[in-house]
């Protein structure tokens, strides 16, 4: 692995379990095992060009996932599947790594760009939750604006699943998402 993946990968798990104005450039270093030198060899600007750079790269992991787990024509169990990734990764770090994107756009003020990758990660999972809606007769628009709940309604669940130590906001929201869809879909 390269250095600068060394970088990114550090950065992304320290951000998930600290945000990005607790995750300092010399935690990430000393957890990387990299030198100082190196961090500005591959990010000339320093931490805001590396935290940007992590989230760029989170989101577009998280998105090919969600690729992967998006079930064309059936938006209950792309949710569903959506809610099990969650559930899987945050069972993973025992209830302490969340969203990285979250994290980013929390961190606004310490890394724009960060926070600028996050809302195109938020859009790029809206379009991709968007589909199957589409598919299962949902007009674009009414589509698009379901996704965005959904997105929004899990994102929201996982900070709380964090904070309970539980999984059961996360599996409230799955079985209240998919009467929400059935609901949509019926109107069709």
């Amino acid at each position: 692995m390269s250095a600068r993946q060394r970088l990114i990968d550090t950065t992304i798990a320290l951000v998930r379990r600290r945000g990005v104005g607790s995750a300092s450039v010399s935690q990430i270093l000393e957890h990387s095992g990299l030198a100082r030198r190196t961090l500005y060899l591959n990010f000339p600007n320093g931490k805001p060009e590396l935290v940007a750079a992590a989230t760029e790269f989170a989101a577009a992991g998280f998105a090919s996932t969600l690729e992967g787990i998006v079930i064309e024509g059936d938006p209950i169990a792309s949710v569903a599947a959506f809610v099990g990734a969650w559930e899987a990764a945050l069972a993973d770090s025992d209830y302490g790594a969340g969203c990285p994107i979250v994290a980013a756009t929390l961190g606004s003020s310490e890394a724009p760009a960060a926070a600028q990758a996050a809302a195109n990660a938020f859009a790029q999972w809206v379009r991709l939750i968007a589909r199957p809606v589409e598919e299962a007769g949902l007009d674009p628009s009414s589509a698009e604006d379901l996704a965005t709940t959904v997105v929004a309604t899990i994102e929201g669940a996982v900070i709380m699943s964090m904070a309970a130590r539980s999984s059961a906001p996360l599996r409230r929201v799955k079985r209240d998402l998919a009467v929400l869809i059935r609901a949509k879909l019926a109107t069709t």
